[in-house]
């Protein structure tokens, strides 16, 4: 049987498995990191002379579409939240 453990969702706590938490916590840092890229792409867009917000939309799009950008956003990730949780556990021994 899984070990379990506690997800926090907003609004309550959650039981369940380790490895789903883990694919959860690396599915949020992938969107979050996509967001930050939204914001900078979309407020270069503001910024520009000639630019437009929608431009930056259709350049992110292009940009976050690219195998080679979300491998790189799940790797890093996955490489982050391991790492963490293989510090954590060190430290309690």
């Amino acid at each position: 049987m899984s070990e379990k453990t506690i997800l926090a969702v907003p609004g309550k706590k959650m039981s369940v498995p380790k490895a789903f938490k883990r694919t959860v916590q690396v599915a949020s840092a992938v969107g979050l990191t996509a967001l930050v890229a939204l914001a900078i792409v979309v407020g270069n867009g503001f910024l520009m002379a000639r630019g437009k917000p929608l431009q930056g939309w259709d350049t992110w799009l292009a940009f976050i579409y690219r195998s080679d950008i979300l491998a790189t956003m799940v790797l890093t990730a996955l490489v982050t939240v391991l790492f963490v949780y293989w510090q954590r556990d060190h430290e309690r021994k």
